[in-house]
């Protein structure tokens, strides 16, 4: 059901479902045509034969020829009555049980009626008819396929197109469609060396064209964005890490204390620029090693000497990189003290781990578009850059971790890292 509901098939059945009115409605009217015609001809013969029966009745001879009667029994009603107002006639009828075609006509208040044989026109039109179905079946077969072949060229295009979008929604800018710009086969030019206009007009072709421009223009603005997050955080490293030393030099007290905070901020802000950088580069590479996932977690979230409860159900070895991990949940835990409320508990189930707060949750837009720097979304989650969120994902990336945003049905924001259990593994541990 799943296949006879795609697009190539939708096509080749209105293809072949036209094509079969079509062909219904020309044999409909060339039946017509030959049946009048065929009938006709069998028509002038018999009223040749009842105009010549009349002539030797009204002389007074016999014409052995003709099958003729006076009031014969088999006379269809019809016809009988037709005589009966003065008038002459013919129709199909039976004689005998055989098919044969009546003509009569008034004589001496009788019904003079000569017939001569049906069956083999019946059979000639029988032929006919047969012959009307089996070139319409076999036009059909022939629209069916070509129908097919043209909705799998449409089809085909069309999906390379979803495919290449996909690609591009998931973060691969350089997927290209690549379909030709013009088909206008080798004479693609004028004398003059100026494209042709396409000799038609490919609407498939124009929304590949427009992904690929879309695309492009796409992956210019996210690098530009790029270069500029890295380019701001090592121009302002250099002139921060100055202001630390100049800072510590100033006498204790409270204008040094805010200073200090304002600056070590700021300073974590391009350190996080720096990261994210690196990120969207793609230059970073995981150190894998074989670490116990929950001994791990319990060490990272201890690290962070935040308010928080890690629970292991089901403990398992995992290859990974410790740092990142760590990098990871701190920053989970660190965005559900901050935004959230407690308690935040951590829970360890083989090569899942999941985060919970009890706040206001996760924003709907964080939840169905991921995190994305500068934008916390729902004022209830507090204040700031959303940039801990965002290195959170990149570092899941680079470790192949699927990372979910969801919140509970009681509240509460709910984070779920999965590892990749195709990298689960057993031995010495870290």
């Amino acid at each position: 059901m799943r296949v006879m509901s795609s697009l190539r098939w939708k096509i080749a059945l209105t293809i072949t479902a036209v094509w079969c009115a079509v062909a219904a409605a020309l044999g409909v009217l060339v039946h017509n045509v030959v049946a009048r015609q065929i009938v006709g001809e069998v028509r002038k013969d018999v009223d040749r034969e009842l105009d010549h029966a009349l002539g030797h009745y009204q002389y007074g001879t016999a014409h052995g020829d003709v099958n003729l009667s006076l009031d014969p029994p088999d006379l269809p009603g019809p016809l009988r009555k037709l005589v009966a107002r003065g008038l002459t006639g013919s129709m199909v009828g039976e004689r005998d049980g055989t098919p044969v075609m009546w003509a009569a006509a008034p004589a001496d208040d009788k019904a003079l009626a000569v017939w001569i044989p049906y069956e083999s026109t019946r059979h000639r039109l029988r032929d006919i008819d047969t012959a009307i179905l089996v070139s319409s079946a076999i036009a059909a077969g022939v629209v069916a396929l070509a129908g097919v072949f043209l909705a799998h060229r449409i089809s085909r295009r069309l999906t390379t197109t979803a495919a290449v979008a996909r690609r591009i929604s998931a973060g691969d800018l350089d997927a290209r469609v690549g379909f030709p710009a013009e088909e206008d086969g080798p004479h693609g030019r004028d004398d003059d060396g100026s494209r042709r206009p396409p000799r038609y007009h490919d609407e498939v072709r124009d929304v590949a064209r427009a992904l690929d421009s879309m695309a492009g223009s796409l992956q210019k603005r996210i690098e530009a964005e790029k270069r500029f997050t890295a380019d701001v955080a090592h121009e302002l490293r250099t002139p921060l890490t100055g202001s630390l030393a100049a800072a510590a030099l100033l006498p204790q007290g409270r204008p040094k204390e805010m200073i200090n905070d304002r600056l070590k901020a700021l300073h974590l802000l391009t350190e996080d620029l720096l990261e994210i950088s690196r990120l969207d580069s793609g230059v970073e590479h995981a150190d894998l090693a074989r670490v116990e996932l929950g001994r791990a977690v319990q060490r990272a979230v201890a690290a962070t000497r935040l308010e928080a409860s890690v629970r292991v159900i089901r403990d398992t070895v995992v290859l990974t990189d410790r740092r990142r991990l760590d990098r990871i949940l701190a920053n989970l835990l660190v965005n559900a003290d901050k935004h959230g409320e407690p308690p935040v508990e951590v829970t360890v189930e083989g090569p899942v781990v999941i985060v919970r707060d009890h706040g206001p949750g996760y924003p709907p837009e964080l939840i169905e578009q991921g995190p994305q720097r500068f934008r916390t979304g729902d004022p209830g989650r507090g204040r700031g850059h959303g940039l801990g969120l965002t290195i959170a994902a990149g570092q899941a990336a680079v470790l192949e971790i699927a990372l979910s945003f969801a919140n509970a049905p009681d509240g509460g924001a709910v984070t779920t890292l999965r590892l990749p259990v195709g990298r689960l593994t057993y031995g010495d541990v870290r």
